[in-house]
């Protein structure tokens, strides 16, 4: 028994749906009419093209759907809820961030202008935004002084996370001595005896050095000439 044979007509419409769903994988803008038409054969029927394709996904995981004066591939609305994913991500404090956390957190309640004196830099607020979003430090009044500065302190959530009872529990100079965090500071003291040669050698020059004025010569005054 002999086949049908398929007219060329159906044959041309099934590779342009074809080419069509392979523009709409592809973009990742949505397409209008003029754009398809680049892309398709002169003379395609980009309207009833662009219909019988969204027929075909209306169904599916994903629709063709009409944005911003084109269309485009967006997934099915009742699966949106279904494919949220949420992710923890990890973010390392800076060291300024650190070290205003810690002034915070052994000199509380604490002004920014405190912060910085004690830093011997400026605190920038990105600092303090980034420690408040974390909810280690929180505002806390404002200090009874001329421009009444906010006041930051720790919070609970501080001590959840570093596992203290209180802030009393914040471990001493000692303890960050033997924890290995705080170190004894190196002698930069360097005695005459070792002096560096270099040392040496620039102060024999500057006792070479001539004098900017020459003494006036005995004997000689203003208005008078030399004998």
């Amino acid at each position: 028994m002999s086949e049908t044979p398929t007219p060329p007509e159906t044959d041309a419409r099934a590779d342009q749906l074809r080419l069509l769903e392979a523009l709409f994988f592809a973009s990742a803008a949505p397409l209008d009419e003029e754009s398809i038409a680049l892309r398709l054969p002169h003379g395609s029927d980009i309207p009833g093209l662009v219909a019988e394709l969204g027929e075909h996904y209306a169904a599916r995981g994903v629709n063709l759907v009409r944005i911003a004066g084109g269309w485009t591939l967006r997934t099915a609305p009742d699966l949106g809820p279904r494919l949220k994913l949420e992710q923890t991500v990890t973010r390392k404090l800076s060291r300024a961030a650190i070290e205003t956390l810690a002034i915070v957190a052994y000199h509380q309640p604490v002004t920014r202008g405190e912060i910085e004196e004690i830093r011997g830099v400026i605190v920038s607020s990105g600092t303090l935004d980034v420690l408040m979003e974390a909810g280690w430090i929180a505002p806390k009044g404002r200090r009874e002084t001329p421009g009444r500065p906010v006041t930051w302190v720790t919070t609970d959530q501080f001590l959840t996370h570093f596992g203290l009872a209180d802030r009393r529990d914040l471990p001493g100079i000692d303890e960050l001595k033997a924890a290995g965090l705080i170190g004894p500071r190196p002698d930069f003291v360097l005695s005459e005896q070792a002096r560096p040669a270099a040392d040496e050698a620039q102060a024999e020059e500057e006792d070479e050095e001539e004098p900017l004025f020459d003494p006036v010569s005995e004997g000689e005054g203003e208005g008078e000439e030399p004998g």
